[in-house]
């Protein structure tokens, strides 16, 4: 079962994910985030980490997230990815506008999503109800994390729409 957990900043979707997860006992935690030379990131990264179980297993993966989901520790139950936005500044930081590998990343993260052998729970942000970004490289990042929305919320069992901590039900239900 796929579940797509979707929300403006701080809207309550990563604790939402989580207490979704926590239900399966054994998780598996894939963090795209990277820890960079930057004080305000690296705040967001330590504020996460201190907020998951310990006993979850945890996987830092900037990119490869179908390889991730494709050979997944035996004793998950649920993969946890948070998140996909971050995901998207990643392809497009190492790969710029390389449309042809930018696409084969999405393609491979479906098809990794269709054949996972565990639930999966998604975390991202919906940038399509925002100012339109000033600069074409933001306009570049918001048209690729909608893009990768559409495509896991196609093929999601489950979509659900953060909204000041409450859950919308968009597709399915809030169940694992």
């Amino acid at each position: 079962m796929v579940t797509l957990v979707l929300g403006g900043v701080r809207s309550g979707k990563s604790g939402y994910a989580q207490r979704l997860a926590e239900r399966a006992g054994s998780v598996t935690f894939v963090a795209t985030a990277e820890v960079r030379d930057d004080p305000e990131m690296q705040s967001k990264i330590d504020r996460h980490r201190s907020e998951r179980p310990i006993h979850w297993k945890t996987i830092e993966e900037p990119v490869g997230l179908a390889r991730v989901l494709s050979a997944p520790d035996e004793s998950s139950k649920v993969i946890l990815i948070d998140c996909l936005t971050i995901f998207a500044a990643n392809i497009l930081e190492r790969f710029g506008d390389n449309a042809t590998v930018t696409h084969a990343e999405i393609d491979a993260l479906c098809g990794a999503l269709i054949h996972a052998p565990c639930n999966v729970i998604l975390v991202s942000n919906e940038v399509g109800s925002g100012v339109v970004p000033a600069y074409a490289s933001g306009r570049r990042f918001r048209d690729l994390v909608g893009e990768i929305n559409q495509r896991v919320a196609v093929l999601a069992d489950n979509v659900l729409f953060m909204i000041a901590g409450l859950p919308l039900v968009l597709k399915g239900d809030a169940q694992l």
